[in-house]
């Protein structure tokens, strides 16, 4: 294991959905110490720091006085990273970007290795900056090793470094696998009757609203629960019909007693820019809690679980429900399902990015830097 302390620049709140950066990063956490620096927040008085421990990493949150300009947050930011890196004594480490914004105020660092987890594609999602592009290729110039989220992200990403790897989403397999034997039912979801079809994670742009709307319509005897927080889309536009649930956001730990109460999964994406190189982490999710899936066409779905017959693929409403009637038909736990899932896990993941920086920790002889974005461009965020 390498032993170099981890600072992870994230556009993503810790406690906002637990996803790909916390199964990573937990897991990094057992071994070195890990803080995970989020995106700053307005406050008032001085600018400062906000620390707590989180399932063993050290969330960071910088909080800057509200009305500075951007070349001002960005300043802010930094004398905030170094007084970190002070205090907590961090000399030799790695740096794990998330997002290639951070680089404004990043660029000065002297770090061992330089890790992008290039999980999704934020160029295509919505709000997203202008020039988040043009820090991406800095990000690109800087990084010893790449990883992506899903195989359609490397392949669109793979002539652009000298050492790219995709780690496709994967599971915690005990977790969900919970589902299969919970008996009973959380209490805002025992009032829906059945049968069930159910999507969790995150709503947004990538939400194919108007399928959700149609299946609805051409099923009401069919009940559609959604779990997940509403982000960046007008809660008034969401579709509502009396089969129509929209519960909200759970926690991860009680994501199991939910998955446990539905006949099929359901995957509602949209085909647009931002859902062109995902990988959802809940097509493994949903079927290692025993769950027939439905899903649109998306690339990562279709290879390797709709290839594998392990999701059925649908895109029309008519389509999407003549596949949940056949999935109400079938067995809830297939034989194929759980040998396919048998070879993921997110302690592999880990263990296959680990070998990676180990190679590249002992064969490093370059001198540690980070590019710098021109002093012209400003600090952004990236709320994706």
């Amino acid at each position: 294991m390498f032993e170099l302390d981890v600072l992870c620049f994230s556009h993503l709140r810790w406690k906002f959905v637990f996803q790909r950066p916390q199964h990573l990063l937990v897991r990094a956490a057992r071994q070195q110490r890990v803080f995970y620096i989020e995106e700053p927040i307005d406050t008032e008085g001085e600018a400062r720091l906000e620390t707590r421990f989180e399932d063993g990493v050290q969330v960071v949150v910088p909080h800057l006085p509200r009305g500075l300009s951007s070349s001002e947050v960005a300043a802010a930011q930094r004398e905030l990273l170094d007084e970190l890196l002070r205090d907590e004594e961090i000399d030799r480490f790695l740096v794990w970007f998330y997002t290639p914004m951070a680089l404004a105020f990043t660029a000065h660092l002297e770090p061992q290795v330089v890790v992008f987890d290039c999980m999704d594609e934020l160029s295509a999602f919505k709000d997203a900056p202008a020039d988040l592009l043009v820090r991406e290729q800095l990000l690109l110039q800087s990084a010893d090793l790449v990883f992506t989220g899903g195989q359609s992200l490397f392949e669109a990403k793979r002539d652009r470094h000298h050492d790219i790897h995709s780690f496709p989403s994967s599971v915690d397999v005990p977790h969900f696998a919970q589902a299969r034997t919970i008996v009973g039912d959380p209490p805002d979801q025992a009032s829906i009757a059945g049968p069930r079809a159910g999507y969790v994670g995150v709503i947004d742009e990538r939400m194919d609203l108007d399928l959700v709307a149609g299946l609805a319509d051409l099923r009401p005897d069919l009940q559609i629960i959604m779990i997940g927080p509403v982000v960046k889309i007008d809660p008034a536009t969401l579709p509502r019909r009396a089969n129509l649930h929209w519960l909200g956001g759970k926690a991860y730990a009680d994501l199991p007693g939910y998955l446990a109460g539905w006949d099929v999964a359901i995957m509602p994406f949209a085909h647009n820019e931002s859902t062109r190189f995902i990988s959802p982490t809940k097509t493994p999710e949903f079927l290692a809690a025993g769950l027939p899936v439905v899903s649109t066409s998306i690339r990562d779905v279709v290879r390797p679980y709709g290839d594998l017959g392990l999701v059925r693929i649908a895109d029309s409403p008519q389509a999407f429900a003549a596949a949940i009637d056949e999935a109400l038909h079938e067995d809830r736990v297939t034989d194929a399902a759980d040998a396919f899932l048998a070879d993921l896990s997110w302690d592999r993941t880990w263990e296959g990015m680990c070998a990676h920086i180990e190679r590249v920790v002992a064969g490093s002889t370059r001198t540690p830097r980070l590019a710098a974005p021109e002093s012209s461009v400003a600090a952004g965020s990236c709320h994706v």
